[in-house]
């Protein structure tokens, strides 16, 4: 059981719900952490908000994910991988690139380095090195995309915060976070 309330509609107010039936109307469903933060709607439409915009980026979806799969991991979020484990196949990700994601790389070698910058940028609370940067430059990411690497850092950080704040039900196939030996 969450910690924090979960919006339903049935509890939702009318601005609440409005919200809630815009996302089940786009999803054809609404995810757990989205009903935590209809606590609050300003909290919400600003998710939604970045969530779409970042969207519209140059990243590709599959890298995006990847990013996901490898901050829930390296945050211990459970619901996150288990809610990004079932996106990133839908995505087209193979069973062994979510591992290899969920262990800080990628088989492909252009978005390892991504996967790489960010989990040292939340490792280090952004604190990332020069090297860091030209590495990511000479694998062929612009100064925009790897705006958007910090940007998609910052909302999987969110997301993963929520989930542990709150201890979300999860409402994705459970998938169990791997414990460092």
């Amino acid at each position: 059981m969450s910690r924090i309330t979960t919006i339903t509609n049935e509890t939702a107010n009318p601005e609440q719900k409005a919200l809630l039936d815009a996302i089940q109307a786009q999803l054809g469903m609404v995810p757990n952490f989205l009903k935590v933060f209809a606590n609050s709607p300003a909290a919400l439409r600003a998710f939604l908000g970045l969530h779409g915009i970042a969207n519209e980026g140059s990243l590709d979806p599959q890298t995006r994910e990847r990013i996901a799969l490898a901050l829930a991991q390296q945050n211990s979020c459970e619901y996150c991988l288990s809610a990004h484990t079932a996106i990133g196949k839908k995505a087209g990700l193979t069973g062994d690139e979510i591992s290899a994601n969920r262990a800080g790389s990628s088989q492909d070698a252009k978005a390892a380095i991504a996967v790489k910058l960010a989990r040292s940028i939340a490792e280090h609370t952004g604190e990332v090195t020069t090297a860091e940067l030209i590495e990511a430059r000479e694998a062929g990411y612009s100064d925009a995309e790897i705006v958007e690497i910090i940007t998609h850092v910052g909302m999987n950080v969110l997301t993963n915060m929520i989930g542990k704040a709150s201890r979300l039900e999860i409402d994705f196939p459970k998938v169990a976070l791997k414990i460092a030996a």
